[in-house]
């Protein structure tokens, strides 16, 4: 076990303080650029300046700010690392809550609060760790560029996306990187804990449906229906079962649970693989396949009055080297009367799990964690690392936390009653201690 004396406690006061200072800024980012990261932005840089790093302020925005430092490291041969966190938040209705979602309540050992999870907590992980080795002059091995990024909840054309377009020097040197959604405990509800630390993401292939026909009253028949075209179109994406296409880390991550649980790896029936894998499979079951979910429908204006067009949205997901058979499939899907298009769309992302990165990371974990069985998985969803993936960085997802059994962490992402324990920010400040001294 690690001498935990390595981080002090005041480390331990403020990745405390921070989380809930940074939850009582609202970064409520609604989409269509109807967000103000400056304030929370203003407040790390403080943190870092402290620190004795030189944080930079960018905006392609008025308002949408990112922040970016450079730590230099011991070692100037070796690549830097990209450590990454967004500042911006989903909405949350206060009268769901059992707490105000902006208050950054501390209690009874749990922080609440929009954020608390997605993803303030590893920003304030991020900035106790660097003030920490400025109390204790420590220096990492490799340089280590800081990021808080605004935008990552909606397009991220104002956060890292812009930063990885506008400012690639900034990275300079950097071939990997680490951020949200990864390194925390799952617990399987036998008395396992797994740490899922994340090597990939589905793409993102948000689409636009239109559907066109002939306007008419709506007493008529009418065969050029667009409402009726558009409605056939999105209950053939719903209903279609999408074939099993296993990717490197879901090979991976696959393979390893099985052995973890004492079944046959057989990769030629995953469906029967992850019935055997019971609780364990929520971290693979949904990145085996690609995915097309329809979310919304717009049409008419009348209701005697078919209208000549209607409109629907799909959050499509595929898999790295899958993107071709995503679109060809949605072809055939629609049909001859309906027309897609991405709305918004994001490559998919592969990270090797036998890089030495990925070793020191499994390492960390297992050092305060030594309970614990860290497996490779795929995100559902995505994530800044795409933005970056532009600069040729390679990431991962490692914000590790110490959740108690009972936790549903996965749950509290852009949920009601989003919280953290006190207990968790502070496991997560010494891995990420652990990890980013040797990584």
């Amino acid at each position: 076990m690690a001498d935990e004396r390595t981080v002090d406690e005041q480390a331990l006061d403020e990745v405390v303080r921070f989380t809930s200072d940074l939850i009582r800024i609202d970064t409520t980012n609604r989409g269509g650029g109807d967000c103000q990261e400056r304030p929370a932005a203003e407040y790390a840089a403080a943190r870092l300046a402290e620190a004795g790093l030189e944080p930079t302020l960018l905006e392609r925005t008025k308002g949408r700010t990112n922040v970016v430092a450079r730590l230099e490291g011991t070692d100037p041969s070796a690549d830097a690392l990209l450590v990454h966190g967004h500042l911006d938040v989903v909405p949350a209705q206060a009268e769901d809550w059992s707490v105000h979602p902006f208050s950054g309540e501390i209690r009874d050992g749990v922080v609440w609060g929009r954020g608390a999870v997605d993803m303030k907590n590893m920003d304030a992980m991020i900035l106790a760790v660097v003030r920490q080795w400025a109390r204790a002059g420590v220096r990492p091995r490799r340089d280590l560029v800081i990021a808080f990024t605004a935008d990552e909840e909606a397009s991220a054309e104002d956060g890292s996306g812009f930063l990885a377009d506008e400012h690639p020097g900034l990275f300079e040197g950097c071939t990997e990187g680490i951020s949200e959604s990864g390194a925390f405990t799952f617990h399987d509800g036998s008395g396992r804990e797994l740490y899922p630390v994340a090597a990939g993401e589905r793409g993102t292939g948000w689409l636009k449906l239109t559907a066109r026909g002939r306007a008419g009253h709506g007493s008529k028949v009418n065969r050029a229906n667009a409402v009726t075209r558009l409605a056939e179109a999105i209950a053939r994406i719903g209903a279609h079962e999408w074939p099993v296409r296993l990717t490197p880390t879901v090979r991976a991550a696959l393979t390893e649970l099985a052995a973890l649980y004492g079944v046959e790896p057989d990769l030629d029936d995953v469906d029967g693989l992850l019935d055997k894998l019971g609780p364990a499979a929520a971290l693979v079951e949904a990145t085996v396949r690609n995915s097309a979910n329809p979310t919304m429908l717009n049409a008419g204006y009348k209701i005697n009055v078919i209208p000549g067009e209607a409109v629907a949205h799909v959050d499509g997901r595929y898999l790295a080297g899958t993107e071709d058979e995503f679109r060809a499939t949605l072809d055939q899907l629609t049909g001859p009367d309906v027309e897609w298009e991405f709305h918004h769309r994001e490559v998919a992302l592969q990270a090797p799990v036998d890089s030495t990165t990925y070793a020191n990371m499994r390492a960390a974990v297992e050092e305060f964690a030594p309970e614990g069985h860290v497996v490779p998985y795929c995100m559902s969803g995505g994530t800044d690392a795409k933005q970056f993936s532009r600069l040729g960085i390679t990431g991962y997802g490692f914000a590790p936390l110490k959740l108690p059994e009972g936790f549903d962490y996965q749950a509290l992402f852009h949920g009601v009653d989003e919280r953290v324990p006190v207990e968790a920010l502070h496991f997560g400040v010494r891995v990420l201690d652990r990890f980013l001294r040797t990584a």
